[in-house]
């Protein structure tokens, strides 16, 4: 029996849907409100470390997201000027053994779809498509939103899943917008078929360089080859023609090894984005309200975490609420008390790596080259355990 009453979530993201699901299997109803004109997902590549099995594990989801998913054979890093190797992740047994779950990539839209399917199959799952939230009010005893078309929702509590620019995190916490890091991002998939560039085609490859940097993989099963280059730019938050980007593009690459020049030859402009995170900040919540994932703790992708940090949350979130019958105020604090270091830490890390191991340039590369030429298999899961042996959660789910 599913208790009436549902518990708001804005935003239909991977975080909310995995909140949904999570509180869905504690005997909570849900109503998910997604601003789009319909659930969906940017149509990207995204990596997951084995820590977000521990979550798809007991959501009853393993099966179905490693069906979409692949396993890459590495995660490499080069220098970009030269094409050296200089650091490798193996991401087969050796690293399943150690963390128990695999290292995958999958397209976005596959893993959203695996989500989506799954709470259209709970009865205590209501997906509100169009459903732009532009006002709240928390009346104490529940929280009332409403949305641009004039309608009205209620429940007695609201997850804030609605990303990197928050109504609810202006609201609660105030601290403006994204910390801007000078930096912007070009995103594009190709089919596979049409990859003429001599590069790995089987594992996730990062091409380090002096401000910039490149990383490719495959999708679906092989089919095709996601690619994403970032680079450091003064006009990363201004708009321009295709041509100038181009320009721009290649005047920051200039020096950069061949096969980056040609993996930048295929961008498709249209997705450019500058690069932000926010600041770490104790307090997520206030009185019925709880933030949750990128309107919590935005962090740079250097660790490729973001998507995995909101998933956590939501199992985390919905563990606490059942732990607290229905106490929205305690189970809040208790989420913030076991998410907060462990999500700072990857933001703060993501920022630390961010200039010292992706973009370092002149000494400060040799530096970093010399450093990492001792970093072996056993180095570098030590140096991840942290994050890949998974999250603190306050207990099993039931089913």
């Amino acid at each position: 029996m599913f208790r009436s009453d549902p518990i708001l979530i804005v935003g239909g993201g991977l975080g909310g849907l995995t909140t949904a699901l999570a509180l869905a299997r504690r005997g909570r109803s849900v109503r998910v409100l997604e601003g789009a004109p319909e659930f969906g997902a940017i149509g990207y590549g995204i990596q997951f470390g084995p820590n977000v099995f521990h979550v798809f594990d007991r959501l009853g989801l393993m099966d179905q997201v490693l069906a979409v998913a692949d396993s890459p054979a590495a995660v490499v890093m080069l220098d970009a000027l030269d094409g050296k190797e200089l650091v490798r992740i193996p991401t087969g047994a050796t690293l399943r053994a150690r963390f128990k779950y695999p290292y995958i990539i999958v397209h976005r839209v596959d893993l959203h779809n695996v989500l989506l399917d799954a709470c259209r199959g709970s009865a205590a799952i209501e997906l509100v498509a169009d459903a732009m939230v532009n006002g709240f009010e928390d009346r104490g005893d529940g929280v009332v939103v409403t949305t641009a078309d004039a309608r009205t929702f209620s429940g007695p509590a609201l997850v804030a899943a609605d990303g990197f620019r928050s109504l609810f995190r202006a609201a609660l916490i105030g601290d403006g917008e994204p910390r801007p890091t000078g930096y912007a991002a070009l995103r594009t998939i190709v089919p596979m078929a049409e990859l003429e560039v001599d590069v790995p085609r089987d594992r996730v490859v990062l091409w380090g360089g002096p401000g910039y940097h490149v990383i490719h993989y495959p999708l679906r099963h092989g089919a095709l080859f996601n690619i994403v280059a970032v680079f450091r730019t003064a006009t990363h938050a201004e708009r321009a023609d295709a041509a100038t980007y181009r320009a721009e593009l290649e005047h920051i690459y200039r020096d950069a090894h061949p096969s980056v020049h040609a993996l930048n030859a295929m961008m498709d402009f249209r997705w450019r984005r500058s690069v932000a995170d926010r600041d770490p900040v104790r307090h997520w919540h206030q009185g019925r309200i709880v933030l949750l994932g990128d309107a919590a703790h935005a962090p740079l992708q250097t660790l490729a975490q973001g998507a995995c940090m909101a998933i956590e949350d939501g199992l985390c979130l919905a563990e606490t609420i059942h732990a607290a019958d229905g106490q929205f105020a305690a189970a809040f604090r208790r989420f913030e008390a076991l998410r907060l270091a462990r999500t700072a830490r990857v933001q703060l890390e993501s920022r630390a790596l961010w200039d010292s191991l992706l973009h370092a340039e002149g000494i400060a590369r040799d530096v970093r080259n010399a450093t990492v030429s001792g970093w072996d298999e056993t180095h570098m899961f030590d140096c991840l355990t942290w994050l890949y042996d998974g999250a603190s959660f306050p207990a099993k789910i039931g089913h």
